[in-house]
Formats: structure tokens, C-alpha cells, sequence
């Protein structure tokens, strides 16, 4: 059971986070983070960093007559290190990974050279997101993992000894779910600033759809992915035109596009053989939505060139969506939060919160109070968020918002942005078919979008870092 937990982890990880991402209790939530950026002034900086990159390559020689005693280093990102123990702990994770879904592995180099590219990503990512100041707390870290087992259906002491009958170590366990949040926080703060979507957007999107003969229906498809960065010359984009193509060869001879993907993609979910979620076809764009339309399932694209570098679908399958009306339970309420912080401890939080709570039940107006006090975008607006539907805030909030009975304050309730009071104002069951298909059609259009940010701001960090190989085969 531990094996198949581990497996789908970062599936149904990123899952739930990226819901509890969407679904903060306000956008100025995204906008309150604090940022620091880098300085531009980078002299000393560049220095220091050179004396340390020396620092590795004698660390590396040293380590490099002595294997039988100490790890080899086989990348050096920036200032740290990849060693060999690393990639070969990555490579057969994935190795494993990749049979558990039926997949045959690519032949070992090309499985390492696929795996230690991520690694450097991954490296670079992480190393960015402690620049700029971005951390998750032991606490938010702790009731992620509270959450992956319940979707496992296990209580925490099941999942720990689960995980230790399988041989993995609990430590490193958090360590990844924490390296995943960092990221996935990483990537989501690049698409609140950068991706908007206008009411226009979506007015265009949903006359696309109604004059479009496949509007309705969802595509589900596998692609390799091959990028290109705006650094590299042209004898190299013609060399990772002849990877796509020789991708395509591969698929075109008979090969199984999952083992092409593994061996070929260097987009994220290549060890996954490449599949990506049903979407609807408007999702894709107009260029790719024109290639895949006439597309009989099972069929394979040619190399498609985009800015971002070439790309190989496979559709496999499609169906149709249907119109329902969206009748749900929706709940007024507004929330005064008190922020955990550097300059806020978590104890002063709750502290804060709790005095607040005594306040409101010796007579003191909530919306007032919120105003004072609270700290996010509804605070001018004594904390009101509006009408919430299911699904509009993170699990904890909204399990102690649904307790409630109009007029009453919750007992404080911490999620990750901190510690919260709520008073449920109103209740209404609420036909909300219009506003679905619009919030539906917002959806599709911030994840294209977002697609695109993503892949430029990970081809600029990649393009910025100090990447050097130590290994022959890299």
C-alpha cells in the first residue's frame, strides 16, 4: 500500500494544493505576500559565488579519486551540489515510478541524463524561491501531510508506519512534500502577477465555444515536450528540432509513446508518460485546438514548433460535456485573520485572535473589529468575503464556516495564512449555472495562460543559473 501511496503522491499533492492555492479566502491574500527581490548590485555577490563554485570543483577532485569512500558530485547549480547518490536515488524512484504505471524505462543513461535534468530544475527552483524569501512553516507543512493521508484514508500513525514498512524514510518524506510546496508556491506567485483574465476574455471564450462545432467536448492527451531557450544559438534549437524528430521516429516505428515520453519530454510529467488531464479543447488555443480537432483517437501529431520550443501530441481519447443546472448551498460570511509572520510568531497569532473572540463575545461589533485588525484585502470592508460556494476556501476554513449558524463566531481556526475568526452571515441555496460556465471559462483561460508563464519563468531561471556537468555521460 505504501509503495502506491508514494507513487501517486505528488499527483494528489499538487491536487490539493493547487485547490488550497486557488481557493484563498481573498486574491489580496497572493498580493500581501512580501517579496524580496535581488539586488542588482551583485559585485560582492558574484565574488563570493565564484569563491565557492572554485571551492566545488576542489571538493570535486578531491572526491573524485576517492569514490569507493565518499559520494561523487555530478552537477554543480549555483552554489550547491548534485552527487552521484542523489541521482541514482532519483533514477530508481523513477525507474520504479515508471513500471508501477506499466511503463518500460528508457535504457539507463537516458533515464539518468532525463532524471538529473530535473534535478537541476528543481535545484535551480528551489534555490531561487530562499532567495526571494519563500518558506513553508513546520505547521502548514504538517496539515498538507494531515491531508494526503485522509486522502489515503489513513490517520497519520497508519501513514507513518505504512511508509516505514515500504522502507521510506519519514524525513525525507517531509523533506519532498516540502520542496513540492515551495515550488508549487514559486510557480503560483508567478501567475497572480502575471496572468489576468479580463471579462472580455471570457465573453469571447464562451461565443468561441458556441460557434465552434467541438465546444463541448474534453480532450484527453499525452505529449512530449522538447524546450528551447531564447539563449540558444541556432545549431542548438536545430539539435533539439532533430530530438523531436527523432521522438516521432521512434513513435511512428511502433514505440509505446509513455516509453518515448520518458526517454525524450523534459516537460515535468515525462515520468508519467506524458499524460496531461482532460481540458477542453478552447484550453488549448486556437493553433493547437485547429491541429487537434481532426485528430481520430489514438492518433500522433507531427513535431508542432512553438515559442517555447516543439511539442508531439497524442490524443487519446475524447467526450462529450453537458450543460447541467448548478444548483448549490452558498454561505455569507466574513473573517477577521491575523497573519503568522516573521515579525508575528504563531502562539502571538492565536494570542491576538483569542483576545479578539473575548472582545466580540463581551459586545464589541465583528465588522468593526475586522476593520482594525484584520489582515488581508476584506478588512476596509469589516471582513466580508462575499458569497462563498464549496470549494471557494481552504478545507479548514470552510469545515469550521460550515458549523455555524447565521449570526455566530467561530472559535478561532488556523489555516495556513493564520488564525482566523468567522461569523457566518447569511445562507442561500442558489442557482449558479451561468456563474459556473464563466468561472469555468476564467479557468481555462488563467491555466493557458499559466502554462506559458510557468514555462518561461523556469526557461529563464535555467537560463540564469551556473549549471556545470561532472559526470562523462551528462
Amino acid at each position: 500500500m505504501s509503495e502506491k501511496i508514494y507513487l501517486s503522491l505528488f499527483t494528489g499533492f499538487l491536487l490539493l494544493f493547487s485547490s488550497a492555492l486557488t481557493a484563498e479566502i481573498t486574491a489580496d491574500e497572493t498580493e500581501d505576500k512580501t517579496i524580496e527581490t535581488r539586488s542588482d548590485d551583485s559585485a560582492t555577490s558574484d565574488t563570493r559565488k565564484e569563491a565557492n563554485i572554485q571551492q566545488l570543483h576542489q571538493s570535486s577532485s578531491a572526491v573524485s579519486g576517492r569514490k569507493a569512500l565518499l559520494d561523487q558530485i555530478v552537477a554543480i547549480v549555483n552554489e550547491e551540489v548534485i552527487t552521484l547518490n542523489e541521482l541514482d536515488s532519483a533514477v530508481a524512484t523513477a525507474r520504479r515510478n515508471l513500471l508501477q504505471q506499466g511503463i518500460e524505462p528508457p535504457e539507463l543513461n537516458s533515464l539518468q541524463n532525463q532524471v538529473l535534468e530535473t534535478l537541476i530544475l528543481k535545484s535551480i527552483q528551489l534555490q531561487h524561491a530562499k532567495e526571494i524569501g519563500m518558506s513553508v512553516s513546520d505547521s502548514e507543512l504538517d496539515e498538507t501531510i494531515r491531508r494526503i493521508a485522509d486522502e489515503n484514508q489513513l490517520s497519520l500513525q497508519k501513514f507513518y508506519a505504512v511508509l516505514e514498512e515500504d522502507g521510506i524514510s519519514f524525513s525525507k518524506f517531509r523533506q519532498d512534500i516540502r520542496n513540492e510546496m515551495i515550488m508549487a508556491r514559486l510557480k503560483e506567485r508567478q501567475i497572480s502577477s502575471q496572468v489576468n483574465v479580463t471579462e472580455g476574455e471570457i465573453d469571447n471564450y464562451l461565443r468561441t465555444q458556441e460557434t465552434s462545432g467541438s465546444s463541448d467536448e474534453e480532450y484527453l492527451l499525452a505529449h512530449i515536450f522538447i524546450s528551447v531557450t531564447e539563449h540558444m544559438d541556432n545549431p542548438k534549437i536545430l539539435e533539439k528540432s532533430r530530438r523531436a524528430e527523432d521522438a516521432l521516429g521512434k513513435l511512428r516505428s511502433g514505440a509505446d509513446f509513455s516509453h518515448v515520453a520518458a526517454e525524450f519530454s523534459e516537460a515535468p510529467d515525462a515520468m508519467s508518460g506524458g499524460i496531461l488531464d482532460w481540458r477542453p479543447i478552447a484550453q488549448m488555443g486556437p493553433t493547437f485546438a485547429q491541429l487537434l480537432s481532426p485528430l481520430d483517437i489514438g492518433e500522433i501529431t507531427p513535431v508542432v514548433e512553438s515559442p517555447n520550443g516543439f511539442h508531439i501530441f497524442k490524443l487519446l481519447d475524447r467526450r462529450k460535456t453537458e450543460s447541467r443546472s448548478v444548483i448549490i448551498d452558498q454561505t455569507r460570511a466574513r473573517h477577521i485573520l491575523i497573519k503568522v509572520s516573521e515579525l508575528t510568531s504563531e502562539s502571538d497569532a492565536k494570542e491576538q485572535i483569542i483576545e479578539l473572540k473575548k472582545r466580540i463575545d463581551n459586545g464589541e461589533n465583528f465588522a468593526e473589529l475586522a476593520k482594525l485588525y484584520s489582515e488581508d484585502g476584506s478588512a476596509s470592508s469589516g471582513g466580508d468575503l462575499g458569497w462563498l460556494s464549496p470549494g471557494n476556501t481552504v478545507p479548514p476554513f470552510e469545515k469550521a464556516m460550515d458549523t455555524l449558524l447565521p449570526g455566530q463566531v467561530s472559535e478561532p481556526v488556523q489555516t495556513q495564512f493564520g488564525w482566523h475568526l468567522i461569523q457566518v452571515t447569511e445562507r442561500r441555496t442558489q442557482d449558479v449555472s451561468d456563474e459556473k460556465q464563466r468561472e469555468n471559462a476564467r479557468q481555462a483561460i488563467r491555466s493557458r495562460k499559466a502554462e506559458v508563464v510557468i514555462q518561461e519563468m523556469l526557461r529563464q531561471l535555467r537560463d540564469q543559473a551556473y549549471v556545470e556537468y561532472l559526470t562523462e555521460d551528462a
